[in-house]
């Protein structure tokens, strides 16, 4: 019987590798497509702020979309991506087979999607076997970001950055101040970077006032006097397609990093036109970085 048991396992991984394979062949051209989320990863992008534990709960199996140390191992579909896993994901299946109890596996809860601290092998098996749901452990991120399952790490990207928009827009009152709408960044965090110009921006200009002027005040200052006049630039030099996937405001944030170099290094007075200049000089992409990314594009 046992051995009746071994030879179904298997053949089921066998099948698991056979599908691993035509996944990956279909997607080839996007293989983001089928790379199993890293929680390491996605904790960088999201930054939860503390965790809790919630003991144990019934998971369903469709909600676990990705690992903690083995995401290398396994694609979306928990399907095995190496030959050398056979011993141990049969081992598993003939447990399976047997009814035989196996421990809890232990999972990490962010934004409602699930990873696998412990239990990835006990995972593969049971999506293969078209099992609905599993005991678990769980530990809970705290998390203001939705996931949801075949996310990719760049759409995970554009939900943050979203995100924070709609949180800066609404605290600070920008677009109703400047009557600009499209502040908008293709990483996480930069608007945090906007805030601190904006209070570097505040603390100059207070230092020539009887009074502070209010936040409002700076943040229109900051827009007319100090954004706007790069942005006119970065527009009548055409450099935007030198940096293909970023946007006006990236190009800021790192265009006003590379003019501090600049002047520390040549002087207060160096121009600020010479440091869009040089800037894209030496980090904008020619026609064929500009080529690549738009076939990039194109595949997705």
């Amino acid at each position: 019987m046992s051995d009746m048991y071994s030879a179904q396992a298997d053949g089921d991984f066998s099948r698991a590798r056979i599908k691993e394979t035509l996944s990956s062949i279909q997607t080839f051209l996007n293989p983001d497509r089928t790379r199993l989320l890293s929680l390491n990863d996605v904790r960088t992008i999201v930054k939860p702020k503390g965790e809790t534990y919630r003991g144990m709960q019934v998971v369903q199996i469709d909600r676990i979309v990705g690992s903690e140390g083995r995401y290398r191992d396994f694609n979306t579909a928990f399907l095995p991506k190496a030959e050398h896993m056979r011993p141990r994901w049969v081992k598993v299946d003939v447990a399976h087979y047997r009814d035989i109890i196996l421990p809890p596996i232990q999972l990490y809860e962010i934004g409602g999607a699930y990873f696998v601290r412990d239990g990835n092998h006990r995972v593969s098996v049971a999506k293969l076997q078209g099992v609905e749901s599993i005991d678990a452990e769980v530990i809970s991120l705290d998390s203001e970001i939705s996931l949801h399952s075949g996310m990719t790490l760049d759409e995970l990207k554009h939900a943050v950055v979203a995100f924070e928009k709609k949180q800066f827009y609404e605290q600070t009152s920008f677009g109703t101040i400047t009557g600009d709408e499209n502040l908008d960044f293709s990483d996480p965090g930069q608007y945090d970077v906007i805030v601190n110009h904006v209070l570097v921006h505040k603390y100059y200009i207070n230092q020539d006032s009887s009074t502070e002027i209010a936040l409002e005040e700076a943040i229109g200052s900051w827009y007319l006097h100090v954004y706007s006049p790069i942005v006119s630039i970065i527009a009548v030099e055409h450099i935007g397609w030198r940096f293909p996937g970023r946007t006006q405001s990236d190009l800021y944030v790192f265009i006003v990093k590379h003019w501090h170099f600049l002047k520390k290094k040549y002087g207060l007075g160096y121009p600020l036109k010479e440091a869009v200049l040089d800037f894209t000089l030496k980090y904008g992409a020619g026609f064929r970085g500009w080529l690549r990314f738009l076939l990039g594009r194109k595949k997705t």
